[in-house]
This record gives structure tokens, sequence and C-alpha cells, in this order.
């Protein structure tokens, strides 16, 4: 391939396309230096979910009763990862009993999903990749706690699922020194942290085919679980403005203080610090302020907006 690739690219008007799903196979076909490819790639794509904007629109225009908390758990399942969205639309699938209803039932294309996309990934490692991410899903999402409930060293798993694999990410408080000491994991992908903790942690549930009891346990949780991504869903609805320079959470030390989004606009000195509440109602604007102090005073004579977001903003 690579000598019928140099020998007639410039005269075959070829626009040649490779996609692939495992990633580290990908990245070494054409970024490793001793393999044929190393070099030829003119352009690179990592394809990205619809964002937030795109896949509401997408939910509203074709389910138009469609509620806000369907919205959000649509966004929590699927990330809008164009497979599962297509998956859910053409079955007609747009209220959480029914994205439920689809998950766990005999044959689900989904409750494999996990397993099938990240085995090849990881090779005989699987297993010890595969308690960590589950761990990162139930909120275990230091290091040490991590290390703590495993028993074992766990650095070098957690830079290659990071760095290699590209699956979780190290996030710091905004404006904490580089490589401070206070950080958390988190999952990229919305899907893969929903099934490892509803599909991979109860997969012996899984084995014997209990999907009622499934059903009832992601029924009991989900309030709480999609908290953390209805934060997410406004960072990147913040994000999408095209208004701030930097973004992120903030907390201190023994994760006091927790502030959900800080968004710094360093331009016009301006900073957004807000809440995310499920409820509007269980907002506390005092709270909030009080947990801003330090925060506040490291941004100087920035200009502060203080804000909630809730299920209701969607």
């Amino acid at each position: 391939m690579q000598k019928l690739w140099d020998r007639y690219k410039a005269t075959a008007k070829m626009n040649l396309i490779l996609c692939g799903s495992v990633f580290s196979m990908m990245k070494k076909i054409f970024e490793d230096e001793k393999e044929p490819l190393f070099g030829r790639v003119n352009e690179r794509i990592s394809l990205q979910p619809f964002s937030v904007d795109v896949l509401k629109n997408l939910l509203k225009g074709r389910f138009a009763d469609i509620k806000n908390k369907d919205i959000l758990a649509f966004y929590t399942i699927t990330g809008g990862a164009a497979r599962y969205v297509e998956l859910f639309c053409d079955k007609e699938i747009y209220t959480f009993p029914q994205m439920l209803d689809e998950v766990f039932r005999e044959n689900s294309l989904l409750i494999d999903e996990g397993k099938n996309v990240l085995i090849e990934e990881f090779g005989r490692d699987y297993a010890i990749y595969f308690s960590i991410l589950s761990l990162i899903s139930s909120s275990k999402t230091s290091r040490p706690d991590i290390e703590s409930i495993l028993q074992k060293d766990i650095g070098g798993y957690l830079d290659k699922l990071e760095n290699e694999y590209m699956l979780i990410r190290s996030v710091r408080p905004i404006l904490a020194k580089p490589g401070g000491k206070i950080q958390r994991y988190t999952i990229n992908d919305n899907f893969l942290s929903f099934w490892f903790r509803f599909v991979y942690k109860y997969r012996s549930a899984v084995e014997i085919g209990n999907y009622k009891y499934l059903k009832i346990v992601v029924k009991r949780d989900f309030d709480t679980y999609c908290g953390l991504f209805l934060e997410k869903y406004f960072r990147e609805k913040i994000g999408l403005s095209g208004e701030y320079t930097s973004m992120g959470s903030y907390w201190e030390k023994g994760n006091r203080n927790e502030i959900d989004i800080v968004a710094i606009d360093d331009m016009n000195k301006k900073a957004l610090i807000a809440e995310v509440k499920m409820k509007k109602a269980s907002f506390r604007p005092v709270v909030l302020r009080d947990n801003a102090r330090n925060l506040v005073n490291k941004l100087g004579d920035y200009q502060i907006e203080y804000q909630s977001f809730s299920l209701e903003g969607i």
C-alpha cells in the first residue's frame, strides 16, 4: 500500500479515506515511525459527538413533546454519539423509560457495547482498566481513592487511559498551578461512563438476565448520577458561546467550597461563577457567594457574575 501510494498519489486523483474505531491501532498505523504509512496523512479527523445545541434541536425537531428530563437522559446516555443517537431515533425512543427498556433487554446491542469497544484496545490487561473506569464512573475520581480500593499502584494505567487511549482526563481546579496535587479524573465518553456505572458494575445481574433489577437500580440512582452530566451540558453550552477564554470547576483541599462552573473572560476581565441544580428552587445564592470567596480573591479586579442553571433551563 505504501509503495502504490508513493508511486501514484500525484496522478491518481484519489481521495483515500481510512477510518477505524480502535483508537490505539489507528494511532499506531499512522503515527508510529516504524509503520509503512507513517508521515503520509494529509488530514486527520477525530470524529466528535453532536454538540448539545445540535442534539437538542435534533430531538425537538423529531419529537415535539420531548421533556427536559428526557433530553438530559438522552444526552447522559448517548453523549450525542451519532451511532447511539441513530439507534434511538430510528426506533422512536426518546423518553427515559424507553431508553432503559432498549438498553436493558435480551439481545440488546448496548449491553456488550463497552466490552466490544474496549477489550481489543486494552488487550490482556483489560480487567484492571475496566476496574479503574468502573470506579471513576461511580464517583471514585481521585488516584488515592482508586488505589485504596484496588490495592495497586495505578499511575501507569491512568497515564495510558488519558494520553494513549484518551478515554479519561485529569481535571484540576480552575486557576490551580500546573502540576498541582489536587485533581480528579473523569471519563470523556458519556455512554462508556453510563455503561461502566450501570452495566459493568452490575455484570452479575446482566449475566443472569435480571434486567428488571437493573432498571430499578438505574431509576433509583439516575437523578444523582445525571447531575454531573447536567453540569457538563451547561459547560459545553457556555463554551459554544465563544465568550470565554477558560472554563472549569473549582474546589479546595478536602472538596471544600465546590463550585460547578467557572468561566473566565481574560480579555474583558469578567468571570461567570455558576451553580448547577436539578431544581431551580434548590439554588442558594448566599452559599454560592460564600464558597466563591477565595476564588474571587484570586480573580482580583475581575467583574463577577453569579448565576444558576437547572434542568428547567435546558
